[in-house]
Parts: C-alpha cells; sequence; structure tokens
C-alpha cells in the first residue's frame, strides 16, 4: 500500500481552469473521500491520481514516486467506475481474471487471486454467471473484485453507488466500508453525496469550483464546519441559517428582518451592531414552550424521526425531532434554540466567527 500526496495541483482546459493549486494527503492505509457538489473538481482530481488526466501544474506522487508522467498501468492503481463496465460475454469469474491474463499470470496465480477476491466480496456462488444474470449491486461487487485482484497501492472510486437504489446504496457503503478494514488499503472515493462521506470516510475532503474549502474527520467537519457552504453541505437535513444584526445591549441576539430576537451564545457579545448568520442544525431546535413563536408550514413523518419545517420570524427552519407529531398546516407552534451549538458566521465571507483571516 501506499501514500498519495497532492501538491499544489493546477488543472486548466484551455483558460477555463478547473482546479485552483489543491494539496491535500491521503495517507498509507487511509479511507479519504472527495466530496461537493457538481462541478466542483472531485472526479477531474481523482483522474489525474489515476492519469486519465493530464495535470497542468503541481505533483502528484503516489508512495515515493511523482506519476506526473507515468502512465495509468505503471501507476499500480485501481479504479472502480460509476459504470460496472464489465464484460457482457465473460462470467464473473473471466472479468476478474482479465487483467491477470493480460499481465500473463500463471493459471494457478490468476484461480488463487480470483478465489480470494471471491471470498472477500462473497461472490464464490456467481463465478460462472454472466453480468446480465446479476442484480446492480453484485455487478458492482464484480468491478470491486476486478479491482482487488490487482493488489494495487491505492484503490479509486468514482461515485460507484450512484447506480443502485437507496437499499443498495446502504448496503454497498457498508461492504465498502468493511472490504477497507479487511484489505487495509488505501482508497480515495468521489461523491456528492454528504451522507456516503460521512459514513464511510476516515477523513472528507471538501471541495468547491475548483479548491479544498475544509477537510477533517466526518464528526469534526459537521460540529465544526469551516464555513457556512460547508456547514450547509455537510448534514441531512441541512443546517438552518439565521440572518440578522446583533444586539449585546444586554443578553446577545440576533434581530431578523421581521424583528424577531433570537438568542445568541454569550461569545456574540462582542459583535454587537454587526451583521451575522448563526447557524443551527435541525435536531438543537427543540417544539413547544419557546421564546419564538411561528407556524407549522409541513411535518414529514419518516418513522424514527420526523422533519417539520416552522416559519418563524423571517426565518423557515427545518426542526428534527424523534416524536411523533401529527398537526395541520398554518397550526401555531413555538421554538426554542440550544444557543450552546449554534455557529456563527460572517454572513458577507462566509467564514466561522473566530476563523475569519485578519
Amino acid at each position: 500500500m501506499a501514500s498519495v500526496s497532492i501538491r499544489n495541483v493546477v488543472k486548466a482546459y484551455g483558460a477555463a481552469q478547473v482546479l485552483h493549486g489543491v494539496s491535500v494527503n491521503a495517507e498509507d492505509g487511509e479511507f479519504v473521500v472527495l466530496v461537493g457538489p457538481s462541478g466542483c473538481g472531485k472526479s477531474t482530481l481523482l483522474r489525474m491520481i489515476a492519469g486519465l488526466e493530464t495535470i497542468t501544474d503541481g505533483e502528484i506522487a503516489i508512495g515515493d514516486r511523482v506519476v506526473n508522467d507515468l502512465e495509468p498501468k505503471e501507476r499500480d492503481i485501481a479504479m472502480v467506475f460509476q459504470s460496472y463496465a464489465l464484460y457482457p460475454h465473460m462470467t464473473v469469474y473471466d472479468n476478474m481474471a482479465f487483467s491477470l491474463k493480460l499481465a500473463k499470470k500463471s493459471k494457478a496465480d490468476i484461480a488463487s487471486e480470483v478465489n480470494r477476491a471471491a471470498e472477500i466480496l462473497h461472490l464464490q456462488p456467481l463465478l460462472d454467471r454472466y453480468p446480465r444474470q446479476l442484480s446492480g449491486g453484485q455487478r458492482q461487487r464484480v468491478a470491486m473484485g476486478r479491482a482487488i485482484v490487482r493488489n494495487p497501492a491505492v484503490f479509486l472510486f468514482d461515485e460507484p453507488l450512484s447506480n443502485l437504489d437507496a437499499k443498495l446504496r446502504v448496503q454497498m457503503r457498508s461492504e465498502i466500508k468493511a472490504l477497507h478494514s479487511r484489505l487495509g488499503a488505501t482508497m480515495i472515493y468521489v461523491t456528492h453525496d454528504q451522507m456516503e462521506a460521512m459514513t464511510m470516510a476516515d477523513r472528507i475532503v471538501v471541495m468547491r469550483a475548483g479548491v479544498i474549502e475544509q477537510v477533517g474527520s466526518p464528526l469534526d467537519i459537521y460540529d465544526q464546519p469551516a464555513n457556512s457552504f460547508v456547514a450547509s453541505f455537510i448534514g441531512s437535513p441541512a443546517m438552518n441559517f439565521l440572518i440578522g444584526q446583533v444586539d449585546a445591549t444586554s443578553a446577545p441576539v440576533l434581530v431578523d428582518a421581521e424583528g424577531v430576537r433570537w438568542p445568541l451564545p454569550a461569545s456574540a457579545r462582542g459583535l454587537h451592531g454587526k451583521s451575522i448568520t448563526a447557524g443551527i442544525r435541525p435536531e438543537h431546535i427543540a417544539l413547544g414552550d419557546g421564546p419564538i413563536s411561528g407556524t407549522l408550514q409541513s411535518i414529514e413523518p419518516t418513522g424514527a424521526e420526523t422533519h417539520l419545517v416552522v416559519h418563524a420570524g423571517a426565518h423557515d427552519l427545518t426542526v428534527l425531532t424523534r416524536d411523533r407529531l401529527f398537526g395541520s398546516i398554518g397550526s401555531p407552534m413555538s421554538v426554542r434554540t440550544d444557543v450552546s451549538q449554534m455557529i456563527l458566521f460572517d454572513t458577507t465571507s462566509g467564514h466561522r466567527i473566530g476563523d475569519i483571516p485578519s
């Protein structure tokens, strides 16, 4: 296995620059997830690691080798794509064995590697089947098996679960994480799904518009987002944002556009008169007997949880509760925010207050 070092990497297509000096490392054996909205550059970066895209500037190293000028086959990587890309006329065994046959491995070595991968992925009963006889999840496991047999230094995954239904995605998330645990391999995984990132990663790299917004463990990014973009992108349901001006003449409050006064943490006392954005997660808002009056806009029971939208002051707040609430749209409902869980952002720059560059 090997680490991957990405150092000041730039990618441009003519005058259009899509990656702007990106630097990040994946340590040996680490599971790193690149996450961000469509067009942020995450798949382009993955393809540059694989050698499928040229590097405009900067360098990428796998282990102790700079690989900028190496062909993909010389980089000791294996890639699993969104499309399974299986050969329809070959059995599962032959699909998994194909790269080993090209490398002129002996029949015994091929059988040993294919059977090892099949055991890891629970594919032994399927080795004689053709892709058309497999479910989507089984096809994706075959694609992973084709990568495993090569014993690469680094595994690269490009949105491999996007074609699966919701139940299969949950199952395959667990299987890929278990695969990482068994192999101890370095894995870099691209997705736009923040839930995949949160549940699978050792570290998350949040990207937007060709730059890295934040790198950290899933819970660090969830609890301490560097800016309002990260706060809004990571978390489902998404974080609520209250926009207004701080009044700290007594206990600090945020006065929104409707004049409603939202309690703020004591740390906001030094922000008197400033326009800020206060972020609060849906699970940190309680219903009933609160100081803020609102109106119920929608209610979505999901079974274990209930998601509500309450219009209060100038804002529509998403609230997450484990109570099974029933009510009619438009009925009054008060809310209470846990100010100890609020995160304050500069409204103009989006930076978390306290982390704003001087």
